[in-house]
């Protein structure tokens, strides 16, 4: 039966995952760099991401939506046991009208959710090479049908002249929008408040493209080491949780920063950190902001830290409830919808998972709400952000 809230319009779904297919680095290099390039090894009846004789991962632990299994005791051990429309197009698109979804934005997963983790590979021209080979890969992937899939350009953030000239050239082949480290501090790098990042800024504004940044986008340290002794998976849910903080210490750099004074037309996206904490936070901003002295030490700042996120930066809601309806009720024109498929977490259940379908989900969180506010929840506020000319109709907003 199809769901009264998907059915109002072509649902836009702002944060996925592609499970990057085994050959998406090696068949786009030499075959003199296909060790040191991402490439699969079966290792101990496992397929592993592997580069240069070191371990990357495997896409076991992102693809497990419907998988029985809870992580890390029981994953999809190899591509046989990984459900095609995480890492086939065509698949996706088949995949997206069965759920009833128009549209998804696409993150990866080997390179890391800030595209950090490729700099484990040391050598910066071979890095360099790695990031653009994504995102050709990644041009490629959507190119079976560019409306529907999304790119967002994996961007080489620690040199900002290859940064904007990869920008540049990803938005000319179609890209929508481009994920940025959320704490490149954590790569030795200046924080988002710092000018340094100026360029990157005024190339994405005057692209008219959002800047998007990814929770998990940082360096992760030792936060999974269950020094305490509470068991991993506790760990990980504890740490799943509190990773939230990041993108708000994100926007707090970007609105304190003045980097939203500085780019009025700068959109911004805090993607897969939920919304719950929105209102809260801004408020506390707020409060600060007028009695700390801000205005005194920047009198340029003309803004609250509540009107600039108004009028520049959004977030996106996967599993919350009240939460989401209380932040959508103070900001209905910032807030976006997402699944998070495939990852664990996602709104697509398994045997052994409590998420519901995506479009179960809707109903019972958005149900109650204005049609309108609906409308700009599941399409109107991401057509905006990612380049959708108009609300057509057509596609697989309906979908039963």
């Amino acid at each position: 039966m199809s769901s009264d809230v998907f059915s109002r319009v072509p649902v836009i779904d702002v944060d996925t995952h592609l499970t990057e297919p085994p050959d998406t680095w090696t068949a786009r290099v030499p075959a003199s760099l296909h060790d040191q390039v991402p490439h699969i090894e079966r290792i101990d009846d496992t397929d592993v991401w592997m580069a240069g004789g070191e371990r990357l991962g495997s896409p076991g632990y992102y693809s497990m939506a419907g998988w029985d299994g809870v992580m890390p005791l029981s994953i999809p051990k190899t591509f046989d046991d990984i459900h095609p429309s995480m890492y086939d197009a065509q698949a996706r698109l088949e995949f997206l009208d069965v759920e009833g979804i128009q549209a998804q934005v696409l993150y990866p997963n080997v390179g890391g959710f800030g595209n950090g983790y490729f700099l484990r590979l040391g050598d910066r021209e071979l890095v360099a090479n790695c990031v653009r080979t994504f995102n050709d890969f990644l041009t490629d992937w959507c190119s079976a049908d560019p409306q529907r899939l999304i790119a967002i350009t994996a961007l080489p953030f620690w040199d900002v002249d290859l940064a904007v000239a990869e920008l540049q050239r990803c938005v000319a082949q179609g890209h929508r929008a481009i994920n940025f480290c959320n704490q490149p501090q954590d790569y030795d790098q200046p924080p988002l408040a710092s000018p340094h990042w100026d360029p990157i800024w005024a190339a994405a504004s005057e692209a008219g493209i959002p800047v998007n940044f990814h929770v998990g986008g940082g360096s992760m340290g030792t936060q999974f080491e269950d020094s305490a002794g509470m068991g991993w998976m506790t760990n990980f849910a504890k740490v799943s949780s509190l990773i939230f903080l990041d993108n708000m210490r994100s926007i707090a750099d970007l609105i304190f920063g003045g980097v939203c004074h500085r780019f009025p037309d700068l959109q911004l996206v805090s993607v897969e950190s939920g919304v719950g904490w929105i209102p809260g936070a801004l408020e506390a901003f707020d409060w600060q902001w007028r009695n700390g002295g801000v205005r005194d030490e920047h009198p340029e700042y003309d803004l609250l830290p509540s009107e600039y996120f108004r009028r520049q930066i959004h977030g996106c809601f996967w599993y919350e409830t009240e939460a989401a309806r209380n932040a959508i009720s103070h900001y209905p024109d910032n807030i976006l919808f997402e699944t998070d498929y495939p990852h664990p977490t996602c709104q697509y259940p398994g045997p052994r998972t409590p998420a519901q379908r995506p479009r179960e989900y809707a109903d019972a969180t958005l149900g109650g709400l204005d049609g309108e506010v609906i409308d700009k929840i599941l399409h109107h506020n991401a057509a905006r952000l990612y380049g959708f000319d108009r609300l057509d109709g057509t596609g697989a907003g309906g979908a039963s």
